[in-house]
C-alpha cells in the first residue's frame, strides 16, 4: 500500500484512513473554525502531519494516490478547504476516477462565494458525493464557531447544498455535537428539508 510521503518540501500529499485514500491538496481555508486542529496548535490528523510547505501539482497528488485498487474510494479532504484549488481538484478527479474509483469532496461548502459562480456543474461525472460541513442551524452561531472570511457564508453553504445535488448523486451534510449552542436535531431538520442527508460527528474527533 502507497504511505504518505515527505519528497521536495512537500509534507503528506495523500494518507489512508478507514480503507480510503484521502488527499490533502491545500493548506489555505475560508473558514478559521475556533475546533481545528491547526486553529489549535497542530497540524496533525491521527499520526499524519498535514501542513504543507507548497501545493502539490496534479501529477505530485495523482503519484502520491497510489493504486486505486486498494481503495474504497478517493476523498479530498486534509486541514485545508479543497475547493480553493478548483482546477486541480477537478483535473485529478478527473484522472483517478477514470481509473474506476469512487471520489468524494469534504468541503465546507463555500466554493460559490469564493469563486463568484455556481461552480456545481463541473461536478457532474466528475465526483460521485460530496460531504458539506454545516456544523451549525443558524447563523450566529456558525459565524462564532466557524468564524468564515466573507460574508453571507452560511445562506451561501445551505445554497451550495441545493445546487451541488442537482450534479452529485449523494451529498450529505455534517454537524459537530458539542459545539456550544448547536442544535443537532435541527441541523438534521435543515439538511432533510433541502435534500440532502445528514451525518452528526463529535467534537474533537478528528480523521
Amino acid at each position: 500500500m502507497a504511505e504518505p510521503q515527505e519528497r521536495d518540501g512537500l509534507s503528506t500529499i495523500a494518507y489512508t484512513l478507514h480503507g480510503n485514500r484521502y488527499l490533502n491538496i491545500t493548506s489555505r481555508c475560508t473558514l478559521r473554525c475556533g475546533f481545528c486542529p491547526k486553529f489549535n496548535g497542530s497540524w496533525e490528523v491521527r499520526q499524519y502531519e498535514l501542513r504543507l510547505r507548497n501545493e502539490p501539482s496534479v501529477d505530485e497528488i495523482v503519484a502520491a494516490v497510489g493504486s486505486v485498487r486498494e481503495f474504497r474510494e478517493i476523498v479530498f479532504c486534509g486541514l485545508g478547504e479543497p475547493t480553493r484549488r478548483l482546477d486541480v481538484l477537478l483535473e485529478v478527479a478527473r484522472r483517478l476516477r477514470g481509473r474506476g474509483v469512487r471520489i468524494r469532496l469534504n468541503t465546507d461548502g463555500l466554493a460559490n462565494l469564493i469563486h463568484g459562480r455556481d461552480v456545481t456543474p463541473d461536478f457532474a461525472g466528475v465526483i460521485d458525493a460530496v460531504s458539506i460541513s454545516m456544523n451549525a442551524h443558524k447563523e450566529d452561531i456558525y459565524l462564532r464557531h466557524c468564524r468564515p472570511r466573507h460574508e453571507h457564508a452560511f445562506e451561501s453553504m445551505l445554497e451550495f447544498a441545493r445546487c451541488v445535488q442537482k450534479h452529485v448523486p449523494e451529498v450529505m451534510m455534517t454537524a459537530i455535537d458539542g459545539l456550544a449552542g448547536v442544535d443537532i436535531e435541527e441541523c438534521r431538520r435543515i439538511a432533510e428539508e433541502i435534500g440532502a442527508g445528514f451525518r452528526r460527528r463529535m467534537l474533537d474527533v478528528v480523521g
